[in-house]
């Protein structure tokens, strides 16, 4: 089932240069993988200030927790996408040419949360627990598996039980003792609601590539200025938004309606927690380390079974050096 967009961004091009001295904008789609949130701030800052429109770009966002999301980039239905680089190991591995072009998450954003009063003060104390999971695939799975490995839990030692996207109402509820969860979401509202936490954070364990932009090798070797406009654009988002939160924050309101007063508090203490995920030197920067980490890991649990050069996953010859 897919959520999708219905209105289309439109940009005022003023008198800047179109892209690629073209008179009218080049039209760009980029999928986000979920619905409008204050996590794509960097987005909206970027298209409100204008600097898409300042590279010749028109952007629409398609919103939608897809599942085939890199199959539509590897196979060119979509230029651009935002997704974990782990999903580009996976697709990559499938023949589909997707390539990553900017690192947007240095961190990756998956946590095991519990209750403080659960007395979960070190990973060993998850031995024969109740952990609830979201689903037994992507991200928080490949997270889950992760951490197990460097700390030295095997997967039989804990009771692993699917519980959706219930984890605080699973927490809270005692339904388990603890949760995997995305780090910038139900750590921030369980604090937020007044409940003391413990959280294990799996960069603190591994260096997984999480989240950021994705193109197709196609669109790198035909139209490398329009890759390179789109991530210069982007990055001046993500910029500004860590330079300036408050300011991010309201024109992230702007683009999400249906944020009222009442949930506006825990946005914005979303937001900042998202800062301190994605701040890092250089700015959109992939590190070959982590990719090769990833590629390795990925290997180890089988879920890749061919030999990958982790170089031929990403590039940074679209960042700023």
């Amino acid at each position: 089932m897919f959520l999708l967009a219905l209105a289309l961004i439109g940009l005022a091009l003023g008198g800047c240069q179109a892209f690629g001295g073209h008179k009218t904008p080049q039209k760009v789609t980029i999928a986000m993988g979920y619905i409008p949130n204050v996590q794509f701030a960097p987005m909206y800052v970027a298209i409100e200030r204008g600097y898409f429109a300042r590279e010749g770009v028109e952007v629409e966002l398609d919103y939608g927790m897809e599942t085939d999301l890199l199959q539509r980039v590897g196979t060119n239905q979509l230029q651009f996408a935002i997704a974990s680089g782990d999903q580009v190991i996976l697709a990559r591995a499938n023949g589909l040419p997707v390539r990553y072009v900017l690192n947007w998450y240095r961190r990756f954003p998956v946590c095991v949360v519990s209750l403080a009063e659960k007395g979960i003060n070190s990973p060993q104390d998850l031995i024969g627990k109740t952990v609830g999971i979201p689903v037994t695939e992507g991200a928080s799975y490949i997270g889950w598996l992760a951490f197990l490995d460097e700390v030295g839990i095997s997967p039989s030692q804990v009771n692993l039980q699917v519980i959706g996207y219930t984890q605080v109402a699973s927490l809270v509820e005692k339904r388990v003792d603890a949760a995997v969860c995305y780090a910038l979401n139900e750590p921030v509202q369980l604090k937020e609601s007044g409940y003391a936490i413990n959280a294990f954070y799996l960069d603190e364990y591994t260096h997984l590539i999480s989240n950021g932009l994705i193109t197709n090798d196609e669109t790198i070797r035909k139209n490398p200025k329009l890759v390179q406009a789109v991530t210069r654009a982007f990055l001046q988002g993500l910029k500004d938004t860590l330079a300036d939160p408050d300011a991010a924050f309201a024109i992230a309101r702007k683009a999400i309606p249906e944020m009222d007063e009442t949930t506006a508090k825990l946005q914005r203490a979303v937001l900042q927690e998202c800062l301190a995920f994605w701040k890092g030197e250089p700015l959109g920067a992939s590190d070959p380390q982590a990719w090769a980490e990833s590629v390795a890991f990925l290997k180890k649990l089988g879920l890749i079974t061919t030999d990958l050069d982790p170089e031929t996953l990403y590039t940074n010859q679209f960042i700023p050096q």
